[in-house]
């Protein structure tokens, strides 16, 4: 018989910190969360080796109390929390007192604080949670953590680390993030010796995506807000056209923490649906405030998981919101440069960006105060417009693309410029920077500007100026409109007005059912008949007609006669794996599939000639949706070309 043995402290230590620290991004991202909820507004994060060899966290925070060091890095020693029932109100990053003890067990730390009532602070050094050292040193106030080589004492676990550069890139994209999460807090992080950002704390989120993602990405972004009880929702929603393949770009914040939620993906990508083509995902950043009595974010070590209470009507709630925002703007893609050319302006913007003097660290508070009053104060304050008196060129830029995507009276002043961005420094290159500020225009030339751009292309009112040109390759409609060239997609936009037609069939309860004799005989196990039983209006309201059988059989009597084709009860257990799995409202996708299908096939296709007439008698129902856009698909219904960009094509503009 086996022997039950008792494990001692530093086995324990080493076996809790395979859950906390599980790349040198783990440690990062604990000690810069400690950082925030110690009340810091500025934090430098550096790391060698991809963090393998050295991780320094400095922050200016309010330190750590002299006779609380050593209990800091005891397990479960906390000062977020003091009992159970405070987690149903946590308002700190962290509140587990699992990370230092963790940390220290796989590696040799080195902790420097000093609190604003010492005159002195400690150094007290701790390796594979032994304790080897403690002095009173001079210090400035914070926190500074330095980890060194992490796992030295797990070599298994120090196996699994993937190259440097990998381990490097993960805790690049974690300060990202993090920088995201908290726009009031200057960050500034270095990997391997070299700057690679900076924040300056201004509390403006806009400048932080301009930083990190660029001038294209900032600029094809709309402010986003939802409030209701209990929960408010702000930030930054990408317009359609910069899509991606994959999910890394949404970007979601619960209560200041960075988290993964399907049930937020799901929503955000519902609502986007009608803008997106299949397998194409939106770029996003959303903030979510919540009743802390709503959401369990003790779920794992990582705190990367919240489990939301409500999830359905958090989940139509948040799906309505990004719809509306989305049908609020217009959406009609813009051809633009050539790539050959943005790669040249993208080329000039990283050479012009370049600074010669480096981010300041979070005790230069002289430094960090001129920074963020540089980028337009603390708290998200009011930047100075572009073109005013020793403005720096840096906050020019990007105040010209916060200006643009503002509300109208925003877009009276348009900019010619060639944008770049550095790390916020007093001394910057100008070489490859250019802003051209118009002339000031008087209260009636606003007044007409502000009309212009708040008209949508795709209006009643915007119709009285359409000039139809022609058709083009049998397949597209030229229009004119004020100073744009309008091209429809024939195919796509007579396949947006039949999908439209049929899903108005569908919401209406208009969908007429088909007999089928002899009835179709399916078996279900015992999940697919309790989703039957919850979900069996649903399966009436789609055309089913659906009767017990006997023990786990059921006969299928009826199906949607629009909908009828699939063979063998495909499309009926399409259905069902689909209800069972989801825990949100809404209409099936295997049903909008269908539907789009069928669109598609009804549509006139190209290569067809159309006249006048019937291209303007489908315009006219094309305006009369909430979408007119995207194509069930996602495909874009119609594009424009501005005067200006064809004045850039044939040479009449050459800046």
């Amino acid at each position: 018989m086996a022997k039950i043995n008792i494990l001692d402290n530093q086995t324990i230590d080493k076996i809790a910190a395979g859950e906390v620290v599980e790349r040198p991004a783990s440690v990062v991202k604990e000690l810069v969360e400690n950082a925030i909820d110690a009340g810091a507004d500025a934090v430098t994060v550096e790391i060698k080796e991809g963090g393998t060899t050295l991780i320094r966290v400095t922050d200016n925070g309010g330190g750590i109390e002299k006779s609380q060091v050593e209990n800091a890095f005891l397990r479960h020693a906390t000062s977020k929390i003091s009992s159970a029932d405070d987690l149903t109100k946590l308002v700190s990053l962290g509140f587990r007192g699992e990370a230092l003890a963790s940390i220290a067990a796989v590696a040799q730390v080195e902790l420097i604080t000093k609190t604003p009532e010492d005159l002195t602070g400690i150094r007290y050094l701790i390796e594979g949670g032994v304790e080897k050292e403690r002095e009173e040193i001079g210090a400035p106030g914070g926190t500074t953590l330095l980890v060194r080589n992490l796992f030295y004492n797990t070599p298994p676990r120090k196996k699994f680390l993937k190259q440097p550069r990998t381990e490097g890139s993960y805790v690049a994209d974690l300060m990202e993030h993090l920088a995201m999460s908290n726009p009031q807090v200057s960050f500034k992080f270095l990997l391997n010796g070299q700057n690679k950002f900076y924040t300056t704390g201004s509390g403006d989120l806009r400048e932080i995506v301009f930083r990190i993602y660029g001038k294209d990405i900032a600029g094809a972004l709309t402010d986003f807000r939802c409030e209701k009880e209990g929960m408010t929702v702000t930030g930054l929603l990408g317009k359609p056209v910069i899509n991606r393949a994959n999910r890394s770009y949404e970007i979601f914040y619960i209560n200041g923490r960075y988290i993964r939620s399907t049930l937020i993906s799901k929503a955000v990508e519902e609502g986007y649906r009608e803008y997106l083509m299949q397998h194409k995902f939106p770029f996003c950043i959303l903030h979510f405030k919540i009743d802390t009595e709503k959401i369990d974010v003790n779920v794992h070590p990582s705190k990367m998981e919240v489990r939301i209470a409500d999830g359905p009507d958090f989940y139509e709630t948040v799906r309505e919101a990004v719809e509306e925002a989305l049908r609020e703007r217009e959406m009609i893609p813009e051809v633009t440069l050539s790539d050959s050319e943005k790669k040249e302006a993208k080329k000039a913007e990283r050479n012009g960006g370049r600074t010669k003097e480096t981010a300041p660290e979070p005790f230069e508070k002289r430094r960090i105060a001129q920074s963020q009053q540089k980028m337009g104060g603390q708290n998200g304050a009011e930047m100075p417009f572009p073109g005013k008196e020793g403005e720096p060129e840096q906050t020019a830029s990007i105040r010209a693309i916060y200006e643009k995507n503002r509300p109208a009276e925003a877009n009276v002043l348009r900019q010619t410029a060639v944008y770049h961005v550095g790390s916020g420094t007093e001394k910057e290159d100008r070489a490859s920077s250019v802003v051209s500020v118009p002339p000031r225009e008087t209260a009636a030339e606003k007044t007409e500007q502000m009309t212009m751009f708040d008209d949508k292309m795709l209006s009643a009112k915007a119709k009285e100026q359409y000039e139809i040109i022609g058709q083009l390759f049998g397949t597209y409609w030229l229009i004119s409109y004020q100073e744009k060239l309008l091209i429809v997609d024939q195919h796509a936009a007579h396949e947006k007005v039949r999908y439209e037609r049929l899903m108005k069939h569908f919401r209406e309860k208009e969908v007429v059912s088909q007999n089928i004799n002899p009835p179709m005989i399916v078996t279900l196990n015992n999940q697919e008949k309790e989703c039957l039983k919850d979900r069996w209006e649903d399966f009436a309201a789609l055309g089913f007609v659906i009767e017990e059988f006997g023990g786990n059989d059921y006969a299928v009597r009826g199906v949607p006669m629009d909908l009828y084709g699939y063979a063998e009860g495909t499309f009926f257990y399409e259905i069902l794996d689909e209800l069972a799995a989801e825990t949100v409202t809404g209409t099936p996708e295997s049903v909008r599939n269908r539907i789009a299908t069928m669109a598609c096939k009804a549509a006139v296709k190209g290569n067809m000639r159309m006249t006048r007439q019937e291209m303007g008698a489908l315009i006219d129902e094309l305006l009369t949706l909430d979408n007119p856009y995207n194509c069930p698909h996602g495909r874009p219904t119609i594009i424009s070309m501005s005067k200006q960009e064809l004045e850039k094509k044939f040479k009449r503009i050459v800046n």
